[in-house]
């Protein structure tokens, strides 16, 4: 039986995952705030026009500031954003990336009394 992480990158992809395009850029961006946009597309599996313009969605929506570092830029990810969907917006960005990418500290609920 073979590790998760030993699978050829040339694995065939699963049809349909859980998170959109959208959030497997996001969760790059998390893991690698310095990451350039062909990676990401590597790593997505999508062509690096479509993730260059997934972040432009994302910087444009306020979940992701743009920062030009020499002839890179660095991003950082704005955690307290809503989730977009009416169904997730009681959740944050941040509590995604802690639940999906495993980054940063959990976050402890406030109790009703709080």
């Amino acid at each position: 039986m073979a590790l998760r992480n030993e699978e050829p990158e040339d694995a065939a992809r699963p049809s349909w995952t859980f998170l959109t395009n959208h959030g497997h850029v996001l969760v790059c961006i998390a893991s690698d705030p310095g990451v350039r946009g062909r990676d990401i597309a590597a790593r997505v599996g999508i062509t690096e026009r479509a993730a260059q313009a997934i972040i432009a969605d994302l910087v444009g929506e306020g979940y992701v500031t743009r920062t030009r570092v020499g002839r890179r830029n660095h991003y950082e990810i704005n955690p307290d954003r809503p989730l977009r969907h009416p169904v997730e917006q009681p959740h944050s960005i941040g509590e995604l990336l802690r639940l999906v990418a495993g980054l940063g500290p959990p976050r402890r609920r406030r109790s009703a009394a709080s």
